[in-house]
């Protein structure tokens, strides 16, 4: 396929804002792919070239594509430096430059989709001395042979920054769309921009239908392995999807109630209430004697946590599972379990790790399990699940142990557990369904989150200011976005400054911002530089007021920095339905 077709679709994409027109776009396009050619096409859509879960990474930055931008139009590098602070967007500057670039090709030839792929992905793989200059090379080549609207989209595609408003909820629907839209009889009108149904029984499966695909991507983290079987296998296939253990499963999350009565209503009666640690989530996987550990990020940390590989190892008795756990940094003087910022840097340690282990121990605290012996037990119910856990967990003081959990009706009893949780250093406890599921990625209701402070909320960093006088080396206020679930935009919604610290050993520094954000840089004017929105933060506020002037439609009122999520990826921050909830529920506003 000629990469150009692809190039359309994104231009089709771009051009609207509707998400009924992006499905319909996707899903006429999905139906022309050839099964061999739909495993590369659904990660170029994402704008990626590995799914989520894959270590591999492009390593390819800002000032790399300047130089190969340099060698595929001859163009001096200051110059095309210049169009970049002029136009914003290094994508249309690529565009630009290749419509009137200086050295011709007589002999380049059309890019095909598998051309640029290949090209990319080799990207990943090389290593050693000369290593920068190849993989400029590699883009260069593309560029080289790229019409004008192509080089747009391989420079964007390079920076894993797409821009065209495709979500996964969208990618999602299309895939439903384009292989059993046939089956449901699905009618798109483009003018009135809905969708119809030849029969009612039609709506009624296309529900089923979704959830069904969700369900599927969620225990794979795999658009293209799904989209695979789905045009492959229909509906019965989806359904034989099984977890695999050594491949990371997305977590269950959890809402937030209001108070004990809420959380007594929304998990029924009685519930078993759970201490809510401070800590990072970590999904453990043994098979074949091999431990992985897995963040929330889908990352590998296996490496950075030897001594949780350890307590596994010897004290988890089943030669095959996945649990659901939350690491905690732990104190050996007082017990007590230490907040996040503790530990948080041993997720992003790779050297001196046997010496941190010391320095900084954690604790291992089990709360669920998802498959064991190679059998999935997410359809079981939560106490059947618990009982699994109690079978196969011993418990170790102040290394590895079943989360601290108790059963009962009572709300006195609740609330009594909920204050010896806060004691003991705790950000409160968590009330689950003794007969739910356990969903993968879903916010569903099965459990809920009660904790003392006002909901804080994790967002996404896509903007900075350079500071000024002492602050002046460094990035010092913070443009912060939270999601639209629809197309996976990030929408701007403040900035903060307080919070961050002039010195490391007091906490987040503006150092240590600045250190995090430089490499994401995206362009620059004046004082203020746009990111890719990869470093998530978790802030705290005094109101969340309405306001034209972000693109969210709301502003934070002094927001400040709580801490770094560096276990958590940019698309699980708050999205804008969570806001608008919290903005409701304030001060009583209905």
């Amino acid at each position: 396929m000629k990469y150009s077709e692809l190039v359309e679709v994104y231009d089709n994409l771009e051009k609207t804002t509707k998400r009924l027109d992006k499905t319909h776009c996707i899903s006429e396009f999905l139906k022309k792919i050839s099964t061999e050619e739909l495993d590369i096409v659904m990660l170029l859509l994402q704008g990626v070239i590995f799914p989520k879960y894959d270590e591999r990474k492009i390593g390819f930055g800002g000032r790399m594509v300047l130089k190969a931008l340099n060698i595929a139009t001859g163009i001096e590098v200051e110059k095309i430096e210049k169009e970049w602070k002029n136009i914003g967007d290094i994508g249309d500057v690529a565009e630009k430059l290749v419509s009137r670039k200086k050295q011709v090709t007589l002999f380049s030839q059309d890019l095909t989709v598998k051309k640029v792929f290949d090209n990319l992905r080799s990207l990943a793989g090389l290593e050693g001395p000369g290593t920068v200059d190849r993989k400029i090379k590699l883009v260069a080549e593309l560029l080289t042979s790229a019409k004008p609207r192509e080089a747009r989209y391989v420079i964007r595609t390079v920076l894993e920054e797409m821009r065209v408003g495709v979500g996964e909820g969208t990618l999602r629907d299309s895939m439903v769309w384009a292989y059993f839209g046939k089956e449901l009889g699905i009618k798109y009108d483009e003018k009135e921009k809905n969708i119809e149904f030849d029969e009612e029984e039609g709506r009624k499966k296309y529900n089923e239908y979704l959830d069904m695909l969700q369900s599927a991507l969620d225990v794979t983290n795999d658009f293209s392995k799904v989209a695979a079987i789905a045009k492959k296998r229909g509906i019965n296939g989806l359904k034989k999807i099984e977890l695999k253990t050594e491949k990371p499963v997305k977590v269950m999350l959890f809402q937030k109630a209001k108070d004990f009565e809420d959380a007594f209503e929304r998990v029924g009666k009685p519930a078993a209430f759970e201490y809510k640690y401070d800590g990072f989530r970590l999904e453990i996987h043994k098979k074949d004697k091999n431990i992985r550990l897995f963040t929330r990020r889908l990352e590998d940390v296996t490496k950075q946590f030897p001594d949780v590989v350890d307590y596994v190892d010897k004290n988890v008795k089943a030669n095959e599972f996945i649990i659901d756990s939350e690491v905690t940094g732990i104190d050996l003087k007082t017990k007590k379990h230490l907040a996040f910022q503790n530990i948080s840097q041993r997720i992003k340690r790779k050297y001196n790790i046997e010496e941190m282990t010391k320095t900084i121990p954690v604790m291992v605290n089990i709360f669920d399990i998802i498959s064991v012996d190679g059998e999935s037990v997410i359809e079981k119910p939560y106490k059947e699940r618990i009982k699994i856990l109690k079978k196969i967990v011993d418990n170790v003081q102040n290394k590895i142990a079943l989360a601290e959990q108790i059963i009962t009706d009572d709300m006195k009893e609740a609330k009594k557990f909920y204050e010896k949780a806060l004691s003991v250093g705790n950000e409160g406890v968590m009330a689950k369904n003794l007969e739910a599921p356990y969903k993968p990625g879903s916010r569903v209701g099965y459990g809920v989150k009660i904790k003392p402070t006002m909901e804080t909320l994790d967002l996404v960093i896509i903007g900075a200011d350079w500071g000024t006088g002492k602050r002046g080396k460094w990035l010092s206020s913070f443009d912060i976005a939270c999601k639209d679930p629809d197309t996976g935009d990030f929408l701007e919604i403040g900035k903060f400054g307080t919070g961050v610290k002039e010195k490391s050993e007091e906490g987040t520094s503006f150092e240590e911002m600045t250190e995090l954000l430089k490499p994401l840089i995206k362009s620059e004017k004046g004082k203020h530089v746009n990111v890719k929105p990869k470093i998530v933060v978790e802030v705290d506020y005094e109101e969340i007021q309405k306001s034209p002037t972000y693109s969210s439609g709301y502003a934070l009122r002094f927001p400040r920095l709580v801490r770094l999520r560096v276990d958590k990826p940019a698309d699980e921050v708050a999205d804008i339905d969570m806001v608008e909830e919290l903005y409701h529920e304030q001060r009583g506003r209905k």
